[in-house]
């Protein structure tokens, strides 16, 4: 089994359609050979992640929950303040980590995954192919 590299552009689209898309490629769900407790899927590199966008008043209303591991440690940020800073990818990262299953296999999958904030990638020697993901 030849695992394949796509490359999907994040600009101006929304999250939660773009994260749904994206596991289904790292779930392997769209071969035919699928088989729900063997991991089949592609490698997915994600570009221009600081440019996604949500529905609604979801960037100031939405919150992403965290704990210190410390009493009194729960910290919320919102998705404008992670878009404003230095960790835009965080946001597809936990939508898409949520859509993948909560197991073992889960987190190879995630493994696959690889964003980035800016327009260039280092994966080229790994011949990746430009899917559009808008049109499904």
């Amino acid at each position: 089994m030849k695992r394949a590299w796509h490359v999907v552009d994040a600009e101006n689209q929304v999250v939660g359609r773009l994260a749904s898309r994206i596991a289904h490629i790292l779930r392997g769900k769209n071969k035919p050979y699928f088989t729900p407790h063997f991991d089949t899927g592609d490698y997915v590199i994600v570009l221009n992640t600081d440019k996604v966008r949500f529905t609604g008043n979801k960037t100031e209303d939405k919150q992403y929950v965290r704990h210190t591991g410390y009493p009194g440690g729960q910290r919320f940020t919102s998705p404008k303040q992670l878009l404003a800073g230095d960790k835009s990818d965080r946001i597809l990262q936990h939508a898409i980590a949520k859509m993948l299953p909560k197991t073992k296999l889960g987190k190879a999958m995630i493994k696959k995954l690889f964003l980035y904030s800016g327009n260039q990638h280092p994966h080229a020697a790994q011949k990746p192919v430009s899917v559009n993901l808008l049109n499904k």
